[in-house]
């Protein structure tokens, strides 16, 4: 009976000290909670840290982070989104869902100050390709449109780098976009949802070359001493995009959603970013960043502001469409 008792007892701790545990949830990008992906690092480091349990909850890509949050809206049990880029966030403000953080924001290749959304990487958009398959690329969108090299692309309807992409060729061509576009049209081999299909596909060799990031080879340099890849160089200059994650204004725990934030630009979590996400980090780590990441610097950098961004969606989207249906 006693041993009975007993066990009951040190039972009823046990669960009281697992109640008492506080749950952050952090509503992401699926590769960035993969087992190759930054998640688990950042897990253990915030978990040490915070004694708390932090939990990742992933949404395929970028894009459908946001359509999750406004489909949830106030209801939602996320404390922090993570993964939306600048071409969302003014949308994404404009839900009212999100709540400032009252930080400053790092230092980027351009002016960045957002009272709703913290950077955390960035990088630029380029396409990737083999350079034994592939040694001369296309040098612009209009090479690439005249050429009969193959691509794969992301929806820009639930892919981040899909929506960049119209981005780049609105910000390069303006009024012309829908042109470029038209051209492009019978080089898309497919249309993925998101970037690692697309990846994937391009390694496989379903296409000659990929919608990815100038830090995409550096992957296969550090992780498989491959220097076969490179990411083509445009004319135009490359778009660039900024990742950021904000507290979600009906949190249940946003103490602890603001010292993720903060904890976000330290170095446990931004030294992973480099050789998980591939991308380039919101504060440089102490260590530098890795080889490879030099390659391919762009001498342009292009970007909208996230109200021109939501501004001209709707009609590089229809543009998009348009030649991709003829």
């Amino acid at each position: 009976m006693k041993t009975s008792i007993l066990a009951t007892g040190l039972s009823c701790i046990a669960l009281a000290a697992a109640a008492e545990t506080p749950v952050l949830t952090v509503l992401t990008y699926d590769s960035f909670v993969t087992e190759w992906g930054p998640g688990p690092a950042v897990e253990a480091a915030f978990e040490a840290d915070c004694g708390c349990d932090l939990r990742f909850v992933g949404a395929s890509d970028g894009a459908a982070l946001l359509a999750r949050v406004q489909l949830e809206g106030a209801s939602g049990t996320a404390d922090v989104v993570l993964g939306l880029d600048t071409s969302l966030t003014a949308q994404a403000a404009a839900t009212g869902l999100f709540a400032p953080h009252g930080m400053t924001s790092p230092t980027l290749p351009v002016a960045f100050d957002d009272p709703l959304f913290l950077p955390f990487d960035w990088g630029w958009f380029a396409f990737v390709h083999d350079k034994a398959k592939l040694p001369d690329p296309p040098k612009s969108f209009e090479e690439l449109a005249a050429s009969d090299v193959k691509i794969v692309i992301q929806d820009p309807r639930s892919s981040t780098p899909g929506l960049g992409l119209l981005m780049w060729v609105k910000a390069a061509y303006g009024a012309r976009a829908g042109e470029i576009w038209t051209g492009l049209a019978d080089n898309i081999v497919t249309v993925t949802p998101g970037w690692s299909e697309a990846y994937g596909l391009f390694l496989e060799g379903e296409a000659d070359m990929v919608l990815s990031y100038t830090t995409s080879p550096a992957y296969h340099l550090i992780a498989e001493q491959d220097d076969s890849k490179a990411a083509a160089a445009f004319a135009e200059g490359h778009y660039l995009q900024v990742e950021v994650a904000g507290k979600l204004a009906g949190s249940q725990q946003p103490e602890l959603a603001d010292r993720f934030l903060a904890f976000m630009l330290t170095e446990p979590f931004q030294s992973v970013i480099p050789t998980t996400n591939w991308m380039y980090p919101a504060v440089t780590p102490a260590a530098g960043l890795p080889e490879g990441f030099e390659s391919l610097r762009p001498e342009i950098s292009l970007l909208m502001s996230s109200e021109e961004a939501m501004t001209v969606r709707a009609e590089a989207l229809a543009e998009w469409q348009a030649a991709l249906a003829r």
